[in-house]
């Protein structure tokens, strides 16, 4: 019974640590990640898997989660912006201590455009809207003498890290092509987002388009803006 005893009280124990220490990691990666140009507040972040002293230990994390919040990027809201580290290196007494130089071997993130953001960088007399996932466009634009009143579907193209909102489909004009390069246009982005991760993936979604983006051997830290 004894024996019992002393190891509940142990098994306590290790678990009082554990939550401490990952408690810890999560605060300096939090801060780190708060130190990321751009952002302001502060981010949510979870270290997967259990239990959490085998990845302290060993200075490896296998997934570390975090949400940003909204990101501005170049001027540019992106909302809902989340993502992931994987195979991430911090030894444990460096991190207790502030002096890590943490490594990721990959990191993942996503976030949304929303419909008022895409709508706000169109040609005057262009409205984007949508259905469900399929984002479309309508209003009127003047060619030479004429007002034309249009709807379109409307695609998005990624190129050089760019994202141009590209009108398809039009519906009720005689000339098309015109019009499309009319209402066709970029959303202005500058600058980095996080981590230097490059757009991999843009798809309509129906609060309006989501962004995938990732990167490879990505340092997290130390605690300067990056």
């Amino acid at each position: 019974m004894r024996k019992v005893i002393v190891f509940l009280i142990a098994l306590v124990v290790l678990l009082i640590i554990d939550r401490v220490a990952v408690a810890s990691v999560e605060r300096d990666l939090a801060n780190r990640i708060a130190a990321v140009p751009n952002f302001s507040g502060t981010p949510a972040v979870s270290i997967e898997g259990i239990p959490f002293l085998t990845q302290a230990v060993s200075g490896r994390y296998p997934e570390v989660r975090f949400d940003l919040g909204t990101f501005s990027y170049g001027g540019v809201p992106v909302t809902n912006l989340r993502g992931a580290a994987y195979d991430v290196r911090a030894p444990l007494a460096d991190v207790l201590q502030n002096q890590a130089h943490i490594r990721a071997g990959r990191v993942s993130i996503s976030g949304t455009l929303t419909k008022a953001t895409i709508d706000k960088y169109a040609p005057s007399g262009v409205k984007i809207g949508g259905n469900g996932g399929q984002l479309t466009a309508s209003g009127e634009v003047t060619i030479g003498a004429n007002k034309v009143k249009f709807n379109a579907e409307v695609r998005v193209e990624v190129a050089d890290g760019k994202i141009k909102i590209q009108a398809d489909k039009i519906q009720g004009v005689p000339i098309p092509d015109q019009v499309a390069q009319l209402i066709s246009y970029p959303i202005p982005f500058k600058g980095e987002l996080p981590f230097d991760v490059k757009l991999t993936r843009v798809r309509s979604v129906p609060e309006g388009l989501e962004l995938s983006a990732e990167a490879f051997d990505v340092p997290i830290g130390p605690l300067h803006p990056m």
